[in-house]
Formats: C-alpha cells, structure tokens, sequence
C-alpha cells in the first residue's frame, strides 16, 4: 500500500458495466483508490507496469491474453502484486490454474459487495481470500491427504473455537461479525490470535484446522 494507506486497485474485467459497478463500489470506500481499468489481459499486463497496483481484481474469461495467462505474466514480472480472481465460473479448471499461476484468491462475482471490499483489504495485507464453494473444495482436497491421527488439542478460548468453526464454513470477517453480534474490529483480533497461537498462516489453513478438529 502506499504511504497513505490506500488500496491501489486495477480493475480487469471485459465487461464495462462490471467494471463501472467495481469501481463505483471501491469509490465508496477510503481507503480503496482504483488506478486503471483493462478489458483484457495484455492491457492488464501493461498497466500493472504503468499504475504499480497493490491489488489486480481479474476476470478469468477475456478475448485474447485471459485471466490465467496474465497473471502468470504478471506473477513473473512483480511478484509482489496480489490478485484476486473474480469470475463467474466457480469451478476446478477455473480455480486451480489460476492459483497455479500466482493468484492469492478467488471469488465469484456474486460475492456481497462488503466481503469483496473485505477480500481486497485482506490481499493487500498478504493475506488470502475465496469464496465458499472454493474455499471447501481446497479443504477438501487437502483433507484428502491428511493422516488419521488424532489431531492435538487446540490452544484456544471458547471464542475463538466459535470463530474457527466460521471460518471452516468459509465465512468473511463482516459475516463472522453478524453471525455472532460483534465488531468487525474484534473478529480480526481473534482471528489473528488463532493465527498466532495455531501458526496458521492464511484462512486457507484456519479452515483446514477446523476440518481436522471437526468444527465444521
């Protein structure tokens, strides 16, 4: 992020009233600035050099350079950028090339406008951000290979097992808040204490320690 604080947003996305909607979205928000828009995926690449955005919002259907192939592009020339598949196909051959390739999420695009603003802030502090339906089948392929040993006890508050077993549901932060009537502001603070005392990294690996601990 730059020195303010500010999100640095280039919207990619072929359809102009998709991008008009994001970016009306991330204009009611202050600490969100959109640097360019891109139609496809070779402008995509060109303006991540011109506009040095902190997060790429990317379509993965596009005519010519799609989505998958830009990000691999733009993965190998700055790999600091975080990107974030937003797409309509919510399936395996959408979802694990574009991981493949670099991407740090992947949402669909009927994600409720405050867990995308949620999922960007999330990429630009090097986290990681996926809608449900990805976020279970990355479990439950990692499930799959997992040992059947009894998993240790976890070091956690009773609130905290609450929000671990959100987050094994795939829920967002805002969403987490709702479901059990508190901040925002508080939700991060227990989730990055379960990261601290879990040594889980990313929400990936919060909702596959879930899994495992059967919180799901």
């Amino acid at each position: 992020m730059g020195g303010d604080g500010v999100i640095r947003v280039l919207l990619v996305d072929d359809q102009h009233l998709v991008r008009m909607g994001l970016r009306m979205l991330f204009d009611s928000a202050p600490d969100i600035e959109v640097v360019g828009e891109a139609a496809n995926g070779a402008d995509a690449v060109r303006l991540v050099d011109d506009a040095v955005p902190d997060v790429v919002l990317m379509d993965l259907r596009m005519p010519g350079l799609d989505g998958v192939a830009a990000t691999r592009r733009i993965m190998s020339a700055r790999p600091s950028t975080r990107i974030l598949a937003l797409t309509t196909f919510d399936d395996d051959d959408h979802l694990y090339p574009v991981l493949s390739a670099g991407a740090c999420g992947f949402l669909v695009k009927d994600t409720a406008p405050a867990d995308l603003l949620d999922a960007v802030r999330r990429a630009a502090e090097g986290d990681r951000a996926f809608s449900p339906n990805a976020l279970a089948r990355l479990v439950d392929q990692a499930m799959a290979n997992r040992t059947t040993a009894a998993p240790p006890p976890l070091p956690l508050t009773r609130r905290e097992h609450e929000i671990l077993a959100l987050i094994g549901e795939g829920l967002s932060n805002p969403e987490i808040a709702v479901r059990l009537n508190v901040g925002v502001t508080t939700v991060k603070t227990h989730v990055s204490s379960v990261m601290i005392k879990t040594g889980c990294p990313n929400r990936i690996r919060l909702a596959i320690l879930a899994s495992q601990h059967n919180l799901t």
